[in-house]
């Protein structure tokens, strides 16, 4: 009854086909698994080759760069023999001349001399009014100015020092001063030490103001008077340089008006 069931059951010209044995695989099935395990492995060969596929010509080859040896340093040139030192210079108001050993030879050793510029240096303004005793030379009408022996001079001493500073530079003197009292205590005192202060020889206290004014920070000229237009109705004092005097009278005119005072830096005229 049962086998008639399924009968009916079962398409019609399908056979009934025996079951198959439990566990066993058959050989298309085996040959299938084989290729499929081939084609695997031969991918993977294919995708572990490093750039299997290019063409010898378009490989790029690393080639390392080749440094070339470094040149030797070329040795040093000699070093020239060092400068010899010069002597430690004499600190002094003015031009220092220091003496420096040349190159040595068979003969006695030379000496070459080097001047300091004495604009460089700054003045002690406390001592600034006694006078050098090597730039004095004294003489019937007191102390007049002279060259050191050692090539030192007035200018060189008592000038003001250079500021440093550029440009332009003008010079101010203001002259006639020690005529007037008064005028010369307030040009010392009012005016910047920059100002260079001219005396006339005619004035009173020429000392003391020049003192005064060296301690203030100035510079001063002294004044000759010389013979003016208009002379003698215009006349600048006794001891005036004139054309009509002999050349000894107008020295020792001259002489006169030097000797008034020490530390200055040069002379000017008065009048004339």
């Amino acid at each position: 009854m049962t086998d008639i069931g399924k009968d009916i059951e079962r398409p019609l010209g399908q056979a009934v086909r025996p079951p198959r044995a439990a566990g066993k695989l058959s050989g298309g099935a085996i040959m299938a698994t084989v290729a499929v395990l081939v084609v695997a492995g031969i991918s993977g060969a294919i995708a572990l080759r490093e750039k299997p596929f290019r063409k010898p010509q378009q490989v790029a080859v690393s080639t390392p760069k080749v440094t070339a040896a470094a040149e030797p340093a070329a040795a040093p040139p000699a070093l020239a023999p060092a400068a010899p030192k010069p002597e430690a210079p004499v600190k002094s108001g003015g031009p220092q001349i220091i003496h420096v050993q040349t190159e040595e030879g068979d003969g006695p050793p030379k000496a070459a001399i080097v001047i300091r510029d004495p604009s460089t240096v700054g003045q002690n303004l406390k001592v600034a009014h006694i006078p050098d005793k090597a730039l004095i030379e004294a003489s019937e009408t007191g102390p007049l100015p002279v060259r050191a022996a050692d090539g030192r001079r007035p200018f060189d001493v008592y000038a003001r020092p250079w500021s440093g500073g550029r440009g332009a530079r003008v010079a101010i003197v203001i002259g006639g001063l020690s005529v007037s009292q008064t005028g010369t205590q307030a040009a010392i005192a009012k005016l910047p030490a920059e100002v260079t202060l001219a005396f006339a020889p005619q004035g009173n206290s020429i000392g003391r103001w020049m003192q005064a004014a060296r301690q203030s920070g100035h510079e001063i000229v002294m004044q000759v008077p010389l013979e003016p237009f208009d002379y003698p109705k215009v006349n600048p004092g006794r001891n005036t340089l004139t054309v009509a005097a002999s050349a000894d009278e107008n020295l020792k005119s001259l002489h006169w008006a030097l000797s008034r005072t020490t530390n200055y830096t040069g002379v000017m005229n008065y009048m004339g």
